[in-house]
This record gives structure tokens, sequence and C-alpha cells, in this order.
């Protein structure tokens, strides 16, 4: 029991996740590894007891925002010593020490092999009186076996591998998570099911580089890839509206898995493939073994397949030797290949990455001078993608927290199938009211997050569509009931390590108790911005 609380009380934990989807999952699990060990969520940091940071390596000034943030805790800290402070993630696992060196008042230091170790580290921490750093060098066990506490009633992350095994120069992510680890094919649908089974809509199949997951186990002799199959496997779940995944690689991307997602009609008509630059003499300095035309035959062969999906794309502006005509093959591709959002990023050096010793690196002015280009090409485009949907009919799932602007304009938010995001009216006679409501004009609250409507575009803007008009259509949902209760899907410990082997499974692994889990062993930000900072 953390000092200075009553007996019977629960301790109350607070998580704040910086980067990407993985660490988003990550953070479920922690929440869950967390609730296991008799903690209990909060939404605010004031007045926790234990304040988790979930680290990212990869985003400019990562550093500094953690170690900022963990300043401001400092005098909370001392003013409440029974409270602790955990810090994990791809910055942990990189920094190691120098996070208690820096800040001495946080309690653990864990990496991303070991984020089941989290409640026996606090407990030692608390009964040794000094601070617990455990870093590990490789995965022991899948954290997609831990518990989870899941953030949304309506979709939910599966992770299908983890590790990367490319060697990208610009990329810390390969040293922080290892390599590529992939799960049981069955694991993964048994989670998919689960999910399902608890109301959720819409699945998102994470991996740091998804579309390789499997090469072991797949079909050399008929060209059929494990990743095309699990998208196919996806398809025969009853109840399973929506699929998408995160994020895969050009080198690895086969027709096979394009005819799968053409032909699979729960998985959404949209593509998120990094191009990262449209030079080639860049990509090879990048060790990005694919160059643009591959890419373009890959974007020309998924507009044959799907032409209504919508492509999106990350592309890092002022890499090391970068010249103007090298700028101009990605003006010309972003040109070519019309994605409907782009997440631009300036470069930055990464210490323990190849890139950040490379000569000619790219003067500040001129990387911010072509990033602006890019920007303002970019959202040429995506405003003409978009005011292309005007008078289009689009299903939505109704989202939470993706409309900021949502309270003063009395509308709500949702992801068409093809992911973009649109602002609507939450009005009509099509709304469905729940028992015993009464209709008004505005039928305020018959609309709720998970619930699935149909809209009628009105307006285009580069970031989002907008449709105004009355609701067409509106199906109340389980995910909606369970979002309007403020329940949220909960996934248990399971035992395994969910590795592919060969013979007989594991022996079950002995449950954790009380604070003695064992070890366990990537929002998207708007184009042109860094991710935002979420908390759980």
């Amino acid at each position: 029991m953390t000092a200075g609380m009553s007996a019977g009380t629960r301790p109350r934990f607070h998580i704040r996740t910086h980067g990407c989807q993985m660490n988003v999952h990550d953070s479920e699990r922690l929440a869950g590894v967390l609730e296991e060990a008799g903690y209990e969520h909060t939404p605010d940091a004031d007045g926790a007891d234990l304040v988790v940071f979930n680290t990212c390596a990869v985003r400019e000034n990562a550093d500094n925002k953690l170690y900022g943030q963990l300043g401001n805790l400092a005098p909370e800290k001392a003013r409440r010593p029974g409270m602790q402070i955990a810090v994990g993630g791809c910055l942990a696992q990189k920094d190691r020490d120098t996070v208690v060196r820096k800040a001495p008042w946080v309690d653990v230091v864990f990496g991303t092999h070991n984020t089941g170790s989290l409640p026996a580290l606090l407990e030692r921490a608390r009964h040794n009186g000094e601070a617990q750093v455990e870093i590990l060098e490789a995965l022991e066990t899948f954290p997609s076996h831990l518990p989870a506490r899941r953030d949304s009633a309506y979709a939910g992350w599966v992770s299908i591998s983890v590790g990367c095994n490319n060697t990208c120069t610009f990329c810390i992510v390969p040293s922080l998570r290892g390599k590529e680890v992939d799960r049981r094919p069955g694991e993964i649908l048994a989670e998919v099911e689960a999910l399902v089974a608890e109301g959720v809509l819409e699945v998102t199949l994470l991996g740091q580089n998804v579309n390789a997951y499997g090469v072991g186990f797949s079909d050399r002799a008929t060209g059929r890839t494990a990743f095309a199959d699990l998208l196919r496997a996806c398809g025969e779940i009853e109840g399973l509206e929506r699929v998408r995944f995160t994020s895969p690689h050009p080198r690895d991307f086969t027709s096979d898995v394009i005819a799968a997602m053409a032909e699979t009609p729960n998985v959404c008509p949209q593509l998120h493939m990094p191009l990262q630059s449209g030079s080639d003499r860049v990509l090879k300095a990048m060790r990005r073994s694919y160059r643009a035309k591959r890419y373009l035959d890959i974007v020309a062969e998924v507009r044959e397949a799907m032409p209504d999906a919508a492509l999106t794309t990350d592309i890092i502006v002022g890499f090391p030797g970068e010249t103007e005509e090298d700028f101009a093959g990605t003006l010309r591709v972003v040109e070519e290949s019309r994605f409907s959002q782009a997440f631009t990023f300036q470069y930055s050096p990464r210490p323990g990455t190849p890139a950040a010793t490379l000569p000619d690196q790219v003067p500040k002015a001129v990387v911010q001078e072509r990033y602006d280009r890019l920007v303002d090409l970019q959202e040429r485009i995506s405003l003409e993608l978009h005011r292309e949907q005007v008078g289009r009919e689009l299903e939505l799932v109704v989202s939470t927290g993706e409309g900021r602007k949502d309270g003063v304009t009395r509308r709500m938010s949702g992801r068409a199938r093809d992911g973009r995001l649109v602002h609507f009216t939450p009005v009509g006679p099509a709304v469905a009211l729940g028992d015993g409501a009464q209709r008004s004009p505005t039928v305020e609250g018959a609309v709720r997050p998970g619930d699935v409507v149909t809209v009628r575009a009105t307006y285009g803007a580069p970031h989002h569509i907008v449709a105004d008009g009355d609701v067409l259509t509106h199906r109340r949902t389980r995910a909606g009931d369970a979002h309007a209760a403020g329940q949220r899907p909960t996934t248990p410990r399971t035992t395994g390590l969910g590795l592919p082997t060969l013979g007989p499974p594991p022996s079950p692994a002995t449950p954790a108790t009380g604070c003695g889990a064992g070890p366990d062993g990537p929002g998207s930000a708007a184009p042109g911005h860094p991710a935002t900072l979420t908390e759980v």
C-alpha cells in the first residue's frame, strides 16, 4: 500500500502516453497489469498515488518533454513522499539509469520488454527505499498475454507482432524494441473474437512492420502470405465490422495482401504506407529496401483493386545529404500518389542511429522551407480529395475526443470506413432513441460514441469533412450502450509466450498475484505536427 493511504483504500494510478499506436496499446496493458495488482485508475494526475510515463524515443525533443514533465512533478513528490513515479517505454529503454540520474525522485525505470514487471518493481522500490531500474534486452513473454484495460468501447488495438528486423538508418526502434517476434494466428483471432464478444466493432492490427507478419510460416509454394491469410480470417468473425492495420512496409507489400484487402468486406479501404522520401538516392541512404517506382506501383495496384481507398503516409524532410533534386522527387511522388493525409516530419538526428553521424546535415532553414512547401502541396491535395466527397453518403462509427470544436458547434465526430475524419450534426428523424426517450429538435444524447450513422458530406477541409444535414441512418450498438454506461472491454491475463513454436505448447505459466506480476519480456498527429500527449 502507498504510504499515507488509509487501510482498504486502493492506490490510484495515472498513465501519460507519448508516441505511436504501439505505445497507446502498451499503456492499455500497463493499466491492466496495475488493476490486476490492486491499483485503481484515475483520469487525473492530480492526487494520483502513481504516475507512469510511457515514453517515445522517436519524436523530436522526446527527452526534453519527459524531463520537463518529471520536473513539474518534483514538488508534488516532495510534498507527498508516498507518491511513486515510474518511467517506461522506448526512452526508458534507451536512457536506462540516466533517468534517475537526471530525475532522482523517479522510483522505477522499466523498458519495452518487461511491462509486466511494473507492480513488482514498485513494491521493491517502496520496500528498499531506492529507485529500481530494470531493463531487459529481449522479449520473454509476448505483451498481449498481459491483462489490458481498454480505452475504447468500440475500437480495439490487437498486436500481431513486436519488434522490427529492418535497419533504417534514421530509426532507433529496432534497438529498443528488438527483433520481430510474431504471435500465433490462433491467439490473435481469439483476442479479436473476445473483443467482438464485448461489443467492439473495429480492430486495428498492430506491428512495427505489420505486413512482414508470419514470414516464417507463409506458404511459399502458393505465394500466400500469413498476413493476407490473417486478414481473410478476420473477415470470418461474425460481428466484426471493421479491420484496419498499421504500419506496413512497402518492401513486404504483396499482391496477395492487396487482394485480401479488396475481397474481405470488413477490411477497410484504407492504407497507411510510409514513403519517407521520393528520392531513390535518399531511400538508399535510409536503407529503405524499395525505390520510388516500386512504391508507385503498389499505389497503382491498390487503386486498381480499391478505387475509393484512402492512402496516407509518413515523410521525412531534410534527411542528411538531401538535395533540392531529391526533394523534388518527393514532391513528384506525393503529387502522383495523392495521399488523403501525410504525416510530415523534419529530420532530426537520433543518437545511436547511423544517420546521426552522416555528413551533409541539411541546414535548419533549408529543411523548414522544404517542409513548408511539402505541407502546402499535401494540404492542397487533401482539400481536393475531401471536396470530392461532398454529396456522398458516408458510414461512420461515432468516436469521442476527435473533434476539438464539437462542444461549440454541437457536432459529433466519427471515422468513415476509409479512415477520414467526419464532423456531423446528430439530428434528424432517422436518429434512433433509446427506450423511454422523448424526441426533441436536437435529440440530445441519442447518438453515442460507438453507434453507427450514415451521413451526407456537405463540406471538405484539408484535415476533415463536415456533414451538417440530418443523419440519414442511425444504428444503436452494444458498443454505444457500453460507452454510455462507462464500460470498457477488459482483456484477462493469458498463459504462454504467444510465439510460434514447433512441438507441444509451452507449459502454463504460474499466475501472478498481487504485486507479483511476472515480466512480459509505435494518435496520430495532424499532418505536419508532432504526436499529441494522451493520458489514460
